[in-house]
């Protein structure tokens, strides 16, 4: 069956968006491991999907090869269940080398999870274990990406604007956007329109109970309990905060300034500077659920 992407910029919330609606959809009421998330959305990114098309092992492919097999790689996912299949994916929709880094004719539909740049930038510093300075440089340049590991294949990220701009324009596809602030102040509401834009019934005990099962520190308990097969090994843990607002005693004045110097449309766009363009976290905005 046809692919719906939960796509976002790294450290945006995507891993609670899937726990949200791993634990929503079982319906069992019992949390679902954050290490068992993989038996309900994939990654489009595994190296195992390209080891299995290329026919050899993923640290002989290439840069080029990787990319021409990405497209097969969804098709291939796309093909493994008879229902419709969440996949993950960090990638801005463009192309490269002429090859589209989400495949179009395996797409069903995409929710896009979105958060303040500002407090992308302090959780991505962290997680990728580099200096505030160079996080705010990374989510400005057109090349940024997430490197091929031994596990992963390379995910082209772009800048945090151009990443946010190439998903909100996929009109024909896009279920919603949700902002990450949203799901911190208002889980139910706002997963409940989430569950609603998938065109899943409501089911208000069901609901609350997966809101309860993913909040923040239920899922950072479970990482310090038995630690999180998807955490970066340069950092300490991947469930840091999740705080809304943690730029505010983490970012220079400078590196502020910096930020919304490079992503003012966009911030402006979601709600993160006010009508002076001074930085907020979260204020109105037309267009998330």
């Amino acid at each position: 069956m046809p692919i719906v992407w939960l796509a976002s910029y790294p450290k945006s919330g995507n891993t609670w968006m899937r726990g949200f609606l791993a634990n929503y959809l079982s319906g069992s009421g019992k949390p679902v491991h954050i290490n068992d998330l993989a038996r309900f959305s994939f990654g489009e990114h595994k190296a195992e999907y390209f080891e299995r098309l290329a026919g050899r092992p993923f640290d002989e492919l290439d840069a080029g090869t990787i990319n021409a097999l990405r497209p097969k790689v969804q098709r291939y996912i796309a093909s493994q269940d008879q229902n419709t299949i969440f996949v993950k994916t960090h990638s801005a929709v463009v192309e490269l080398a002429g090859v589209p880094t989400i495949a179009a004719d395996v797409t069903a539909g995409a929710l896009y999870i979105v958060r303040n740049p500002l407090d992308v930038a302090v959780s991505y510093a962290h997680h990728m274990g580099i200096t505030y300075d160079k996080a705010v440089e990374e989510l400005a340049r057109s090349t940024t990406q997430l490197a091929t590991t031994r596990h992963y294949a390379f995910q082209l990220l772009g800048s945090w604007s151009n990443h946010v701009t190439s998903w909100i324009a996929q009109k024909a596809v896009l279920f919603g956007v949700v902002r990450y602030e949203d799901m911190a102040r208002r889980p139910e509401d706002t997963f409940g329109k989430v569950v609603r834009a998938l065109k899943t019934p409501v089911d208000k005990a069901r609901l609350r109970q997966a809101v309860k099962n993913t909040a923040f520190g239920t899922l950072r308990a479970m990482e310090e309990d038995s630690g999180f097969i998807e955490a970066s090994r340069k950092a300490e843990r991947f469930f840091r905060k999740g705080k809304v607002g943690d730029w505010r005693s983490e970012l220079s004045a400078d590196q502020v300034a910096r930020i919304v110097a490079d992503h003012g449309a966009m911030m402006r766009r979601f709600g993160y500077l006010d009508a002076k363009g001074k930085p907020i976290d979260g204020g109105p905005c037309k267009e998330v659920l």
